[in-house]
Parts: C-alpha cells; structure tokens; sequence
C-alpha cells in the first residue's frame, strides 16, 4: 500500500515536472585582467601589463561577449577603465582598492611588513541578477614576500556570492586567486612552499564549500595557479567532494573537452584559469553546456589584451526545487520531518545528507530540505 501511494505522488511529481517553468541557462566567464601598476616607485612591476588603455578594452570586449556573470582577478590599479562601459548593463562588486603608494601608509624602514589589503577579486552580474549576500574570506596559508610571485604583497583569498539568476534560480558562486609560482622556480624545482601554500588554500576552499553547502549548486572559478597534473587537484578536491556523499564536482573542461579524464601529466591546452561546478544530491543540478577558452576574440592589433585568455562557460539549470514545491503545495500539512524520505527516483533514503527529498507520512508527501 505504501508503495503504491508513493509511486502516486511521484507520478504526480513528474506531471507537475512538466508545467514547471522550463530549464535556464546562463554563461560565466572567469579572467586574470593583469592590473597590476605598470611602475611601482619608479620600478617596473608589470610594464608588459594592460594598463589604463588596455583595461578600457578588456571592458570593452567584456560588454561585447555579454556574459550573465562575470568574475575578475588581479583588479588592482585600473579598476575604473575595466569596467566603466560596465556599469550600465551590470552591476558591480565592491572594489578593495589597488597596489600602489598614494593613499596607503608605508613603513618604509619596515618594508618587510608591507601587506596591501586589498585581494584584486571582482565581480560584475547582469541587472536582471539578484545578489543576495557576498563575503570575502583571506587565505590562512601563503608564501612568497619578495620572491616566489610576491603573493603575500596582497591580501589573496576568495570571495562567495549567493546568487538567483534571472529566472529565479538559486546559485553559489566563489571567486579566487590562489598562490602563484615563478616560472623560474618551477624550473629549478624550488616551488614546494608555493605548491604547499595552494594545497592548504584547496582544503581550505574544500572546508567553506562543504560548511555552507545546502541545495543550491556551486560554481568555484579564477585563477587558480593549479595544473591537475602537479597539484593533486582531482584527489584534494573534486574526489574529496564526491567521497562525501553530499555532491558532485566537475571540471567543465575535463569534462566537455578532455573526456572526463583529469591530466596525469603536463596537457599543452590545460591553463591555470578553470570553471568548476559542484551539483548537491537532491538539490539544484547545473548541465555544463559549453566550455571556450577566447584566444582569437581576446586580441588587440593581433596581441593579447592581457597574460591570461578568458575562460567562459555556458550552464542550463534544472531547479527540482520549484517541481518538489509543487508537490507540497498539493499535499500540505505533514508532520515536521519524522516520516519516510525518498529520492526522487523513489528510492528510500535511511539517513539522507543535506540536499532535497520527498518525505511521506501516511498518505500525505511533500518535499523536505534536509541541512
């Protein structure tokens, strides 16, 4: 009897599956945009850099590719010229200021203290995107002062933003610049505290992800400074996701363009930019659609607008949350959580992890969002 009074609600679920608003999709885009000041006390710190000009271009380009999301590393000394052809059509992250002497206090007899605050993230969403919280965490390991990509010069770190796109979709995104290496030291097999520094940032990233994880989908880009290859990213990260039982990880380059199979040794097409998305069970699930790295849009009078190719993506989305609604809306008033759950391949779940399920008392079911 039980059986078939759940394999009624679920019949039920599924027509209303078929009257919930359709799927939505979205695009996303992730890029180092180099703003580094181009002199620094009269020292070249990036003279090859975008500069004022380049980074009015880099906007440019950005408005032209029209993405829904757009999230920004190394921000720093042009932030007004990338994104002042932005500010009609998107809506903007609070800027943490640049890299440079006017403005801040510096102990120049203590030059090994200097530490600007400032972590280079930014953000920029269409206006029909809602942003209901954004936070900024620091990096608890890191290394490199004077040496090793001066990582510890700036305040590095990630920065988390709970989102509901234009159609009313639920999603998290985290945005980062990890500890980077000198192509010198890695050459010399002198990067180990890099590579340490950005193992404990994985963890760390790991930790705050599965913390707060709930039914929303996860997307984490930026600059990484990882490859698969040499920092165990597959073992730290996407494996230690899934091991959890609570969710999924995937590479949307892995997986729509090298197969599913994370590179075991150096790749000549794999970049230290990357999109990574986490589908909780039971909750919201994103479809990776398209995956592009931009080397021929990217260019100006031939030459790259900055160091790094954009890196963008496109996701369809299907909400099971709007559909289980449905389902409670038909079958209200059950007890608080003390019946049987089900997944939604009606399936009986003992001890269900955090994510959405169909909890059945007697002949009522309505979905239940397990924390």
């Amino acid at each position: 009897m039980k059986r078939k009074v759940l394999m009624t609600v679920l019949a039920a679920a599924m027509s209303l599956c078929s009257q919930a608003q359709p799927s939505e999709q979205f695009s996303i885009a992730t890029l180092n945009v180099d703003g580094l000041p181009q002199k620094l006390l009269m020292i070249d710190v990036n003279s090859d850099g975008p500069g004022s000009l380049g980074s009015l271009r880099i906007g440019r380009y950005l408005l032209q590719k029209d993405y829904d999301l757009v999230f920004t590393q190394e921000d720093f000394n042009y932030h007004d010229e990338l994104t002042f052809l932005l500010e009609c059509d998107y809506r903007l992250d609070c800027w943490s200021g640049d890299v440079g002497i006017v403005g801040h206090h510096i102990d120049f007899l203590h030059l090994q203290n200097l530490r600007f605050e400032c972590d280079g993230l930014g953000a920029c969403w269409k206006n029909n995107v809602k942003v209901e919280s954004a936070d900024r965490t620091a990096w608890n390991t890191f290394f490199g002062k004077f040496s090793h990509a001066n990582d510890e010069m700036v305040t590095k770190g990630f920065r988390r933003y709970e989102l509901t796109l234009a159609g009313g979709t639920p999603v998290v995104v985290y945005n980062m610049h990890m500890d980077a290496s000198d192509d010198a030291d890695e050459l010399e097999g002198n990067d180990a505290k890099d590579r340490e520094a950005r193992q404990g940032e994985w963890k760390q990233l790991l930790a705050d992800i599965l913390d707060r994880l709930d039914e929303r989908p996860v997307i984490v880009v930026g600059d990484l400074n990882s490859y698969y290859w040499r920092d165990d990213v597959e073992n730290l990260f996407i494996n230690a996701i899934a091991a959890t039982g609570k969710a999924t990880a995937s590479d949307v380059w892995v997986e729509l363009e090298k197969g599913g199979v994370y590179p075991a040794s150096a790749a000549d097409d794999e970049v230290v930019d990357k999109i990574i998305y986490i589908n909780p069970t039971n909750g919201v699930q994103l479809k990776a659609l398209s995956f592009n790295l931009d080397k021929e849009g990217y260019l100006y009078e031939g030459q790259p607008l900055g160091d790094h190719y954009p890196v963008s993506a496109t996701f369809e989305v299907k909400d099971d949350r709007k559909d289980a609604t449905a389902i409670s809306d038909v079958n209200a008033g059950i007890g608080e959580g003390n019946g049987s759950y089900y997944n939604f391949k009606g399936q009986r779940v003992k001890r269900p992890v955090n994510g959405l399920y169909i909890e059945q008392k007697g002949k009522d079911a309505r979905k239940r969002i397990v924390r």
